[in-house]
């Protein structure tokens, strides 16, 4: 049994019987992809939405680049938008956006180091676990010392 949760879903059943659960277009019962009055709309849409699908494997694939996920996708989207202001004409405008990007470059190799540092350190710690807990949960040594003219 759905529970209500006080806002409007699509009445689109599927084919196994479960809601749609999207939110309805306004005054309407359905949802923009279920809506009888947006067939064409919504057909469109998922075709574009192929296309574009497509495209981006394209690109992917000519440009061996794998998302900004990673300070690795990030370099690499770096050096295409480089490489690609390096062939315009000279001009201050290709200047500026060539030191925007080294600028840029500089912080995303930053990072990479960073996270390179912290790996290491982590697999050190890994490798080599404290026997009795943290060094900080120890009591703290006090060593005993004579006062000077405490005889």
């Amino acid at each position: 049994m759905l529970r209500s949760t006080g806002s409007r879903t699509c009445s689109f059943r599927k084919s196994n019987n479960d809601p749609c659960r999207a939110t309805p277009m306004r005054d309407g019962r359905f949802c923009f992809w279920h809506d009888p009055d947006h067939v064409q709309d919504a057909a469109e849409a998922r075709r574009l939405g192929g296309l574009r699908r497509r495209r981006e494997k394209t690109i992917e694939g000519a440009y061996e680049f794998k998302g900004l996920g990673s300070v690795e996708g990030i370099s690499r989207i770096l050096e295409i938008a480089v490489y690609d202001t390096l062939g315009l004409e000279n001009s201050i405008a290709r200047s500026r956006a060539l030191a925007y990007l080294a600028q840029t470059a500089l912080r995303a190799l930053e990072v990479g180091e960073l996270e390179e540092r912290l790996a290491l350190l982590q697999a050190s710690i890994d490798s080599n676990p404290e026997p009795a807990g943290s060094v900080f949960d120890r009591p703290a040594y006090v060593p005993d010392y004579e006062m000077i003219g405490d005889n």
